[in-house]
């Protein structure tokens, strides 16, 4: 078993945004701190800043972003990319000066963890309208730059949502807790068939082959990284009531049951499509261990609803390592001291996971 600790990378997202609020506060708890080294890509004033919002002492070794060289002093370090820090000191909102330094910090993490100087990349939100403002449009997020930058020819976004145990310690495996409302739930995956697609435009996209993909991509990464030995996945139905036999659409029979029957081939336990009004609960209850959503706010909305704050987005089928928060930039709180940390510190606990396995599976040179 490898000793070290793994190196996370986490990427500051839009400079106007919470993403310095969110990392500083998950990583001045202590525990977080002991499950990896921590390498920050973004702005060392915003981070001093949000540390000062929060009375937290500042507990990061600054060092220039073009000057990255291991080891380090200090387990966590900011790497600070100062020529552009002045203007957006002052701004609010879409930039294009924050969609141009986005960018440039998840560039290098991606960079970094390909040259395997970092195991994993922890991002904070971007801003899609900041990216477009900056020249970026062809990416509608990070998943589709991660996927085109490492050249995966098979990707998909996985939310996981981490229970607690009675301590409030996030959980890969756990018996369950409680989400919205009180439900008890074992912690709900969901993987997307589609992703950042507008409604309309998914009948374009919508093949035999979009819906098998995730199916093997979520059976692999519970096997390999949640160590569940058979995952039993369900699978969604795109129309109402999973199309009630051919009443509602036929998108069921004619695309969904094929990418099924494909997977159970190559020995998946895979079942449906169900209709997605009810599968979720069930899902959640304990009944299977991962559901694949047609479409982007089929699977949000019940990962959200349990466990907004708690939940995990995951990019399946990279060569490397990236978990994310699941919500946005929440610019209308900004630097006020008001973001909630937990779904940073539920990225952080998956990604630190995910790396030590990887690490620990990797023969040493």
């Amino acid at each position: 078993m490898s000793e070290r600790l793994p190196i996370l990378g986490l990427t500051m997202g839009d400079p106007a945004g919470i993403g310095a609020e969110v990392i500083v506060k998950a990583l001045a708890d202590p525990e977080i701190r002991k499950l990896a080294n921590f390498v920050i890509y973004g702005l060392n004033e915003i981070l001093t800043y949000a540390a000062d919002r929060a009375e937290i002492e500042a507990f990061w070794w600054r060092d220039q972003y073009d000057r990255f060289n291991l080891p380090y002093q200090k387990p966590v370090v900011a790497l600070d990319y100062d020529d552009i820090a002045d203007p957006l000191c002052e701004w609010r909102g879409p930039s294009k000066l924050g969609g141009q330094a986005s960018m440039q910090f998840l560039l290098d993490a991606i960079k970094h963890a390909q040259g395997r100087k970092i195991d994993a990349i922890v991002t904070a939100p971007i801003c899609k309208e900041s990216w477009k403002l900056a020249g970026y449009s062809r990416y509608p997020g990070h998943t589709e730059l991660l996927a085109e930058k490492t050249k995966a020819k098979r990707y998909a976004m996985m939310f996981a949502g981490l229970p607690r145990d009675q301590r409030g310690t996030y959980c890969i495996q756990a018996p369950g807790g409680r989400g919205a409302f009180g439900l008890q739930y074992a912690g709900l995956r969901v993987v997307l068939a589609t992703i950042h697609e507008p409604l309309f435009e998914i009948r374009n996209k919508f093949t035999i082959g979009c819906v098998f993909d995730p199916i093997d991509l979520a059976h692999q990464a519970l096997h390999d990284w949640m160590g569940i030995e058979r995952p039993r996945i369900a699978v969604c139905g795109l129309n109402p009531h999973a199309g009630e036999n051919g009443q509602f659409g036929d998108e069921e029979k004619r695309i969904i049951e094929p990418a099924i029957q494909m997977a159970r081939n190559i020995g998946i336990d895979v079942h449906g499509p169900f209709a997605a009004d009810t599968i979720f609960l069930k899902a959640a209850q304990g009944a299977y261990d991962c559901v694949v959503a047609m479409y982007h706010d089929q699977g949000l909305i019940p990962v959200k609803l349990l466990d907004f704050h708690g939940s995990v987005n995951m990019t399946l089928g990279l060569p490397i390592v990236r978990t994310s928060v699941d919500h946005g930039t929440a610019f209308d709180i900004a630097r006020k001291n008001r973001a909630d940390p937990s779904s940073m510190k539920a990225a952080i606990v998956m990604a630190a996971h995910i790396a030590k396995m990887r690490m620990n599976a990797t023969p040493s040179a």
